[in-house]
């Protein structure tokens, strides 16, 4: 019998993966949701807590892929309003997200689960190139697979990363890790009446204005029939709930 990476046998982890809502998902991260209660870098709890939720996934048979931010190390748009010049600060940006990558990926073979960095600028001595075979190939035998550096090319953010590599290793969801519980009628921190919605189309996101993702990476996902899900990260056992079936977060769809 065919033993998987987890060590489970492979007929017993294709019966608990039956039973799953999604197969094989993207789950985006924001570079600031790592500071925890820092003011910038990483705050280890917070990544050793990340790590524990995508072992929780992984350990049922979820195939699981990352793309994380850089925004609690540089954003190449701040860069740009103090006089950089936009193309090398969005470079310095996407190495931002090599950083936080290398990151997650420590804590995560830590909690236990076997992963691959790819990048999208090269970086052969800590990461692979992004070859889109191979990072199926790695999924399918259930490592996970941190994408880092956005898309390799300036002015892209690495929301349009996440949507173009959900698209391309065909992956049935995003899953937007945030630190608020879904898409609200209006900022829920600012707005105490805000009320949240549990299902909201694409086209009603155009016409109400409601920020999901930039425009570039949100239209990706409404062209390739790719639905988001925008949910709290930071609650415990919110990843896992979510790739089970129960109504965690707000759900994007056509």
């Amino acid at each position: 019998m065919r033993r998987l990476p987890c060590g489970r046998p492979s007929c017993i982890l294709g019966d608990i993966r039956g039973t799953m809502k999604y197969k094989r998902v993207l789950l985006k991260l924001s570079g600031e949701a790592l500071m925890g209660d820092k003011q910038f870098g990483i705050d280890n709890g917070r990544l050793a807590q990340y790590a524990q939720e995508v072992k929780s996934i992984v350990d049922k048979g979820i195939e699981c892929a990352i793309v994380i931010g850089g925004g609690n190390i540089f954003r190449g748009v701040q860069a740009e309003e103090g006089g950089m010049e936009r193309t090398q600060g969005d470079y310095m940006g996407m190495l931002a997200t090599v950083i936080n990558a290398m990151a997650l990926q420590s804590a995560c073979e830590a909690a236990g689960l076997d992963t691959r960095l790819q990048s999208a600028i090269e970086l052969k001595q800590i990461a692979e190139p992004f070859i889109r075979r191979r990072a199926v190939r790695h999924l399918e035998k259930g490592r996970v697979v941190i994408f880092g550096a956005g898309t390799g090319n300036p002015f892209f953010t690495t929301d349009s990363a996440a949507s173009l590599r959900a698209i391309e290793i065909d992956a049935d969801v995003i899953l937007k890790g945030t630190r608020v519980d879904g898409i609200y009628t209006a900022d829920p921190e600012r707005d105490p009446t805000a009320t949240r919605y549990d299902r909201i189309t694409f086209n009603e996101v155009f016409e109400r204005g409601l920020k999901v993702m930039d425009m570039t990476a949100f239209t990706l996902c409404n062209e390739n029939n790719l639905p988001i899900v925008v949910f709290d990260m930071n609650k415990p056992g919110n990843l896992q709930r979510l790739v089970e079936g129960e109504p965690i977060g707000t759900v994007v769809e056509f």
